[in-house]
């Protein structure tokens, strides 16, 4: 039965959200609230008796001088990937539409999972010298559906935007994550699934003294002086203070608990601090910043096992470590970080990764060119 697409409230599109067990945090209505230089908008699929069946947040970047756009769906849309129609009843009706709007390009992050390897795996592909990326060593499990979504995007002409630059970061959103299940499990089998050095470092940070806390808005500008610190430590461009600041506002708006800051503190000192993001049974480690005074009493850790319990509190399924390097060579600096994740048991995920669609090449291939550059 084909479906139809149209414009939808934010209420349909947040009732749509809360009926599913989890949507990404960039698929919720607010995060258009986040992005300012960004026109967001949301869509619902409905079918023949006019129920809403998907929903998606569309995020319109102009192009200056022109009234045009390029249409971004971050991990999204929230619709069935794995419809055997999936372009003709799902994608072509978005792309027409966008198309009308002024869209030259559009770009999605399927929310599909290809691969995962559990924390043994990612500790053994580590330790061999012929694994120099993730995917070269054997997964744990395949998500054999994952492999037909991707072939019916390439027969529609939707084009694969392979990971960028040597650290296998992609120019948009992370296409390998790390993730702790928590579906099924008690607070205490979650801990001992943590690797002896975790378990080590929250005991050690709890003799030591360290205080975990929960921040509010009057507490960002202490999240930023660590993160300001870490960008420069880990060689990264930090965003402005005012973009978290604009994110809080707009998120808890929403939701109270759709964001959380924490704060890891000894002694009057803040040496950690994090947020985290929450969409049904989904909770996200999203920004982490920490200081390199008084690493001695593990701040981080603490930091995150209280973050993991109450995630496991609110009834989280999955607590998401977000973006993980896939490059495993020991020259790269985002290993450790890595290593730091798959302490904390659970698995490395592959997800199908960003695709994209030019409506109109010419420009599509000036964007191309202008990123290329950057």
């Amino acid at each position: 039965m084909p479906l139809h697409l149209r414009p939808i409230s934010r209420a349909e599109h947040l009732a749509f959200v809360a009926a599913r067990p989890s949507a990404s945090h960039m698929q919720v209505p607010s995060w258009g609230d986040v992005k300012p230089d960004w026109r967001a908008e949301s869509l619902g699929w409905f079918g023949g008796d006019d129920r809403m069946v998907g929903a998606g947040l569309v995020l319109y970047r102009p192009v200056p001088k022109l009234k045009k756009y390029l249409a971004y769906l971050p991990e999204g849309p929230l619709i069935d990937w794995y419809d055997a129609d999936l372009s003709e009843r799902w994608l072509d009706p978005m792309l027409a539409y966008l198309k009308q709007q002024g869209a030259f390009s559009v770009k999605m992050g399927p929310p599909v999972v290809v691969r995962r390897w559990s924390a043994e795996a990612v500790k053994a592909a580590i330790a061999d010298p012929d694994a120099r990326r993730l995917r070269d060593a054997e997964a744990t499990s395949y998500e054999p559906r994952a492999f037909d979504v991707a072939d019916r995007l390439r027969r529609a002409g939707w084009q694969q935007t392979e990971p960028g630059g040597e650290d296998g970061f992609a120019a948009g959103q992370p296409r390998y994550v790390f993730q702790v299940p928590f579906a099924g499990r008690s607070l205490d089998d979650i801990h001992r699934g943590l690797n002896q050095q975790w378990r080590r470092n929250i005991k050690k940070a709890e003799k030591a003294g360290v205080e975990v806390v929960r921040g509010g808005h009057d507490d960002l500008p202490a999240f930023y002086e660590l993160y300001a610190e870490t960008a420069e430590r880990d060689r990264f461009l930090p965003r402005p203070l005012s973009y978290f600041q604009r994110m809080w506002t707009a998120l808890t708006t929403e939701d109270p608990d759709r964001m959380r800051l924490y704060l890891a503190r000894h002694d009057g000192d803040v040496l950690a601090a994090a947020t985290m993001l929450v969409v049904g049974e989904h909770a996200w480690y999203s920004y982490g910043a920490s200081t390199a005074h008084k690493r001695e009493v593990q701040p981080n850790n603490a930091m995150q096992w209280r973050m993991m319990s109450d995630a496991h509190q609110l009834g989280a399924a999955v607590y998401d470590f977000r973006g993980i390097t896939d490059t495993l060579e020991e020259s790269n600096h985002l290993l450790g970080l890595l290593r730091f994740k798959a302490g904390a048991g659970g698995e490395a995920v592959e997800y199908l990764g960003e695709w994209d669609f030019p409506l109109n090449r010419l420009l599509q291939r000036a964007l191309n060119l202008y990123m290329a550059r950057r």
